[in-house]
């Protein structure tokens, strides 16, 4: 059997062709998805993680003590323990003598293999009194190497009196790639500089531990832990740099590694389509080699030969196609992460293609492969070899085979939805998914008892078309299996298209979210002891990337878990203007209160009068106390003397409210899209206008934009992903439809000897495939809207809040692209139809 498994391949070539291409593009499809899991570790290690990318292990606080220098030296006497560095921050102003720039200083470690800073030009300081800055600070300041700057600490106590450190610049850094750092201008020094500018006590951000040659890391992790314990930091974790990266972006989504989570999902996703897709491509292939497969039973071969010639030949076609395949997919992954790392927002971009990838697609396209080929040669050998030359019977409700899978499909159905709306509802991944696939197995099992009925109801709008279109109608439905091959070839990429375009769109409104929560306003300027003039608020409006300007003054005061704060007022047109969560705006007679406030209700002091007003929780924090100036007036500017002394006012103002009456804060709102170099110079060029040092100009715009650059990385890779699932979609029922017009060879001829015209053939084949695919688009689209909402829900339900987000275009332009990829893939089979005499095809087996 294996020179009749060999001569199969040879002389059934195009039908080997059609499975190899489906095979490919779906082991491609895992392998890459696989590919972006490691590759987006990999791209957060070198942005979220790029303090600690070449660490060996991590050691950081977990419960906000800072590590002391007890805790610095025991991690660097623990055994296995080669090198240590204790990273140490202070913030400063940096007078360049034309400007001044905040920032943040770092200590450089004694092992320079544990510093993650990239020299661009010069040298590293290494004696006190030099520095190293950024080279985007430096061009946005005019800096060069050798010029002179003057620090001074942010940090330690007395800011305003504190000495300047002067300095000389040595090196120029590339710029951080780490989000929770970008908003700050990077400097580098010796660590006794940046302990003096730091003050006391002494504390670090992070001690990066690189192991001795041979040592082991489980064994030198429990040592640096028995050695915190005794230096009393037993709460300090001490993890590896890619838990150190997992455990940040899990603090981001509320103690949830969220986007692990949703990766694996994708993996999951696209190891369920490629079997299906692979299993119905290769099912229609063998089943119609049935009546083949029983005339070489009747002259002789045996069951097991059969089986055995059948899998050998979905074994040869699996492995090349599987090879190819992943070949495929890494080779478009290195395009795509090249691509992205030539734009210097997105250098972070990193490729990383694990083994695991390169041996999990191969092992799961040869087997997906040779399973999809067991069930239809079962079917030819379990039955008499001349029972087997008859027509095969279709399920349907008439016949027991019918009844079974109409049953188990829809028992599977509504299991499977039950199980992914509570897991939706109940932001459970882990029952969400398993839940959705079996729902959607179910789908496919009882489709044939669904599918030709739309069909046919979709056929009478055919009717139009004449003798063509009614025939059309009627072969659409003929053969119920054959339609619903056909149709679930579509269904099943269009499903996977429009759930991921539903659950991109809804995870990328879910993440805007969550950062518009955890940064509310872009830019944010506070401690002005004056309201700013209208001739510098126009000046900020007049910045090229600033979208609006609001000035909040005080209102009154509250007091909230034991302390007394200013309230602000902000004019309704504003709050929409500046707050882009609407969470955060406070309706008429509502006081907005930060995260976590307890209070329902609390009473603002403005002079002697207390209004008590209803408390609405803002998204944030660090917001601070704010109503709508539609509640209550701004308070009047006080005496000079009066504000200098920090004296009430007459008439019993209480001594917050009267000391800030007159004072004011100001939010700024910037254009979507803007760099992160930009918004570095516009925070310089606000400080300028308004006459505030730098370091009074806040918010967490640039933050913003360096998690949106990430995000749109992720987003950008599952857009390629998409490409390949159309691609999918496409091959499957370009299949699927040759291979029928294949099967139908005799009975076209006899409809063209009966008198049917070429054009009428063509037309008739061309309307047959355009209704098969404007169904399975329509229940596809369905389907994908639903799961992906359902499944963005699942996954990031539990750290914000998820809003259905249904991008009706691109749904739209899904539906219209698949009728039209039906049309375009019966082109070729009609073409060879029409081609085809009357006699010869009516001769032809």
């Amino acid at each position: 059997m294996l020179a009749v498994a060999l001569g199969q391949l040879k002389t059934h070539s195009r039908r080997f062709i059609a499975i190899s291409l489906a095979v490919i593009l779906a082991v491609a499809f895992l392998t890459a998805t696989l590919t972006v899991n490691a590759s987006t570790q990999a791209s957060l290690k070198a942005s979220i993680g790029q303090s600690f990318g070449t660490a060996d292990l991590v050691v950081s606080s977990t419960d906000g003590t800072p590590l002391d220098a007890k805790a610095a030296d025991a991690v660097a006497s623990a055994a296995g323990v080669r090198a240590s560095y204790a990273q140490q921050l202070a913030y400063v102003q940096a007078s360049t003598g034309t400007a001044v720039v905040s920032g943040v200083v770092s200590n450089l470690p004694a092992a320079m293999e544990l510093e993650t800073a990239k020299l661009v030009s010069g040298v590293w300081p290494a004696a006190a009194g030099e520095v190293a800055v950024d080279a985007a600070t430096a061009t946005r300041n005019q800096l060069a190497l050798g010029d002179a700057i003057t620090l001074r600490s942010l940090s330690a106590p007395g800011t305003g009196q504190a000495p300047g450190v002067p300095a000389t610049i040595t090196g120029l850094l590339a710029p951080t790639n780490d989000p929770l750092m970008s908003s700050q201008s990077q400097l580098l020094a010796p660590a006794a500089t940046v302990a003096q500018l730091a003050g006391s006590p002494t504390s670090y951000r992070r001690i990066t531990v690189a192991l001795a040659p041979g040592a082991d890391a489980g064994a030198t992790r429990s040592a640096i832990s028995t050695a915190l314990t005794g230096a009393g930091a037993a709460t300090a974790s001490v993890l590896t740099a890619d838990e150190q990266t997992k455990a940040l972006v899990a603090s981001f989504t509320g103690g949830s590694n969220a986007l692990t989570m949703v990766l694996l999902a994708f993996a999951a996703i696209a190891l369920l389509v490629s079997a299906l897709v692979v299993s119905n491509t290769f099912s229609v292939l063998v089943a119609q080699r049935t009546r083949e497969l029983a005339l070489l039973r009747c002259v002789g071969a045996s069951r097991a030969q059969i089986h055995r010639s059948v899998l050998l030949e979905a074994l040869v076609v699996g492995a090349i196609a599987s090879a190819a395949g992943v070949a495929l997919a890494a080779g478009g992954m290195s395009l795509l992460v090249a691509g992205l790392a030539q734009n210097p927002d997105y250098a972070f971009a990193t490729l990383d293609v694990p083994p695991s990838a390169i041996i999990t697609g191969l092992l799961v396209g040869i087997a997906l492969t040779v399973l999809s080929a067991l069930a239809p040669a079962r079917a030819a050998t379990a039955v008499a070899p001349l029972a087997a030359l008859r027509p095969q019977e279709d399920a349907s409700l008439a016949n027991s085979r019918g009844r079974v899978r109409l049953v188990v499909g829809v028992v599977l159905l509504l299991l499977g939805g039950a199980g992914l709306v509570v897991g939706g509802l109940t932001s459970q991944l882990l029952i969400a998914l398993p839940s959705g696939a079996l729902s959607f197995v179910g789908l496919l099992m009882a489709a044939s008892l669904f599918i030709p009925r739309l069909v046919a109801a979709a056929g009478k709008l055919a009717a139009p078309a004449g003798v063509p279109g009614r025939l059309a109608a009627v072969n659409a439905v003929r053969n119920p299996g054959r339609t619903t091959a056909t149709a679930s070839a579509l269904l099943i990429g269009v499903t996977l298209v429009t759930m991921m375009m539903t659950g991109a769109a809804t995870a990328r409104t879910a993440f805007d979210n969550s950062l518009d929560g955890r940064y509310p306003v872009d830019v944010a300027v506070e401690g002005a002891q004056v309201p700013f003039t209208a001739a510098q608020l126009d000046k900020v409006r007049s910045l090229a990337g600033v979208s609006a300007v609001a000035q909040l003054p005080v209102v009154g005061s509250v007091e909230s878990r034991g302390a007394t704060e200013p309230v602000y007022g902000i004019t309704g047109a504003d709050a929409r203007a500046v707050l882009v969560n609407a969470a955060n705006r406070p309706a008429p007679g509502t006081l907005v209160m930060r995260k976590g406030t307890k209070d329902t209700s609390l009473s603002v002091a403005a002079g002697a009068v207390q209004t008590p007003l209803p408390v609405a929780i803002a998204t944030s924090s660090s917001f601070p106390a704010l109503v709508s100036l539609d509640t209550l007036p701004a308070l009047p500017a006080p005496q000079a003397g009066a504000l200098q002394s920090g004296a009430p006012e007459a008439g019993g103002m209480d001594s917050v409210a009267g000391r800030m009456a007159g004072t004011s804060a100001l939010w700024v709102a910037v254009d979507p899209g803007i760099s992160q170099d930009t918004l570095l110079g516009l925070r310089q060029q606000i400080a300028s206008a308004l006459g505030v040092e730098e370091y009074q100009v806040q918010g967490g715009a640039v933050e913003k934009a360096m998690f949106n650059q990430v995000i749109d990385v992720l987003l950008l890779v599952v857009t390629g992903l998409l490409a390949i699932a159309v691609l999918i979609a496409l091959i499957g029922v370009a299949n699927t439809l040759s291979l029928s017009v294949l099967e139908r060879t005799r009975e076209n001829s006899l409809l063209r000897a009966l008198g049917l015209t070429r054009g009428q053939l063509r037309g008739m084949l061309a309307l047959e495939a355009v209704l098969i695919a404007a169904v399975a688009a329509t229940i596809g689209s369905a389907l994908g809207v639903v799961y992906g909402w359902l499944g963005a829900q699942s996954a990031l339900g539990s750290f914000t809040i998820v809003t259905a987000t249904i991008p009706w275009g691109q749904v739209g332009l899904v539906i219209g692209v698949a009728a039209a990829a039906g049309l375009l893939a019966s082109v070729v089979p009609a073409h060879r139809a029409a081609r085809l005499s009357p006699v010869a095809g009516l001769a032809a087996e």
